[in-house]
């Protein structure tokens, strides 16, 4: 697996960011650039399991079934993913997750004066590569907009 870096400097306080970040209504805005449905059903802490959801072109809904392995509010959030999620069937053995499951994202937040840096660190393999490093950009520009 690959680890890919990003980062985005926001003025507002980290404690702003990260309920920013999390809170289902603004996820959901800031997660669209990866899919326009994108949503979540679960918990942000720390053992939780969590179903990050979007929905396909075919109208299914799918996604990544993951586990919350660290949250440390407005400092680090950690999660592995599991496996995905096929309508509503887990599937975390087999084929389809043996290249990724493990996979680790995770987010580190910091404050200077009242500006936050947030850093985001993924694993992914190089199938993946071009479509993160064109989205994940435009994520963190919306989350910052939404911030600030």
């Amino acid at each position: 697996m690959k680890k890919l870096h990003y980062s985005t400097v926001i003025k507002a306080p980290v404690a702003k960011v990260y309920a920013t970040m999390i809170a289902k209504p603004t996820y959901e805005q800031w997660t669209a650039a990866f899919n326009p449905g994108s949503t979540y059903e679960g918990s942000w802490n720390k053992g939780d399991k969590i179903h990050f959801i979007g929905t396909g072109e075919d109208g299914k809904k799918g996604g990544m079934v993951s586990r919350i392995a660290e949250n440390i509010p407005n400092q680090y959030i950690s999660i592995e993913h599991l496996g995905i999620l096929d309508g509503d069937t887990e599937i975390t053995e087999g084929e389809m997750v043996d290249g990724w499951k493990g996979a680790l994202e995770n987010y580190t937040f910091s404050e200077n004066k009242g500006i936050t840096t947030l850093s985001v660190e993924t694993d992914t393999n190089e199938d993946y590569a071009d479509y993160f490093n064109e989205t994940w950009p435009k994520a963190l520009a919306i989350l910052k907009a939404l911030c600030e």
